[in-house]
């Protein structure tokens, strides 16, 4: 039976993208510039696009959605923090600290991968808890790395790393706008970026996502790529097709730990500061949300459903304080950032195998 325009898009999406298109077109009325909202949404895509890309590997292999995202972003923040410490800067410092956080997260994602293999059935719940207990424990080891860097330790004891350390002399370029006015822009951000009607374009965070998720794209259309979409979609014909279920399950978790890995240096370099301590544990619902957004299930998902649940979502999340306040002075963005993440997850999460 051949669905409607309305079915193929999910209600959920068309709710969202038309109160997404009624900010934008609320923005001049409230005050705000429809430029810079543009502009803010486009730049946000770019910074959590890889972030939300690195839960396909685990939904694929039925791992579910990786509430345990932190644990790749801890593996990116040691990365980012490592290269500060050798000094280099522009894109030597950013690809290093890609390949230092991608390398922990290697291990990180091992150990993460073995424990899930011993609770099928129970991966989300398990993951979010491993989340937060697994922050927590970096909370005290932040606090004896042998860092010494002055930028990244704190300035009372000398040692122990920072809750915020600035990444502005490290991987963003600085310049004088006319006004006079010094900005700083991450130098991904900055790489191939140009103006339409005043809109920047931040060309290189797009360009590394785009590389990411071809070869994610092309990975699932390998011998292993298929081997774990079968493994996610029916395990008991996967094994007796002759598949190492639990190889395959371990090798998406460390897959998905890497890319966040990479995603968060990608984070970071646009918004000026690698976050440390609690910080990893704001971007698992942003991400998971996002992703279910876009239509993704608990057990498929796929490029577009990243793209467009991190259009929107972030959409939403960033025209909405600005606008709403605007309007009527009042500040409920943090009551519809709620409603939307927490109401897109417990409808994904109860409707499960069923179509929309």
């Amino acid at each position: 039976m051949n669905k409607t325009w309305i079915q193929r898009i999910g209600l959920p999406r068309l709710i969202i993208g038309l109160f997404l298109l009624a900010l934008f077109v609320a923005a001049p009325a409230a005050g705000v510039s429809l430029g810079d909202s543009v502009e803010n949404v486009l730049a946000r895509f770019g910074m959590f696009s890889i972030l939300v890309l690195s839960l396909i590997p685990m939904v694929q292999s039925g791992c579910g959605l990786n509430f345990g995202l932190p644990i790749g972003v801890v593996a990116g923040i040691l990365g980012g923090v490592t290269s500060i410490e050798f000094g280099l800067t522009g894109f030597a410092g950013i690809f290093l600290g890609m390949l230092l956080g991608a390398l922990v997260a290697i291990v990180f994602g091992w150990g993460y991968g073995v424990l899930l293999n011993k609770i099928k059935g129970d991966e989300m719940l398990i993951a979010t808890y491993v989340g937060y207990s697994f922050t927590a424990f970096m909370c005290m080891i932040y606090l004896i790395l042998p860092y010494k860097n002055p930028v990244s330790v704190l300035s009372y004891a000398g040692k122990g790393l920072s809750q915020q350390i600035p990444v502005a002399d490290y991987w963003m370029n600085s310049a004088v706008d006319a006004a006079g006015t010094r900005t700083s822009t991450g130098v991904l951000t900055d790489f191939l970026s140009f103006h339409i009607f005043g809109v920047r374009i931040p060309v290189g965070m797009y360009l590394i996502f785009a590389i990411l998720a071809l070869a994610v794209w092309a990975f699932f259309r390998t011998k292993t790529g298929t081997a774990m979409t079968a493994v996610g979609s029916n395990p008991e014909y996967a094994r007796a097709g002759g598949i190492n279920i639990n190889r395959m399950r371990l090798f998406s978790v460390i897959l998905s730990t890497v890319i966040a890995a990479v995603g968060i240096i990608v984070y970071q370099q646009s918004y000026g500061f690698i976050q440390l301590y609690q910080s990893p544990l704001s971007f698992t619902f942003q991400t998971v949300a996002a992703l279910l957004i876009g239509g993704a299930s608990i057990n498929k998902a796929t490029i577009p459903n990243v793209i467009i649940g991190t259009f929107l979502f972030q959409g939403i999340i960033t025209l909405t304080p600005t606008v709403i306040n605007g309007a009527i002075n009042i500040d409920v963005s943090e009551v519809l950032r709620l409603i939307v993440t927490n109401g897109m997850i417990v409808y994904a999460l109860t409707r499960r195998n069923r179509n929309e």
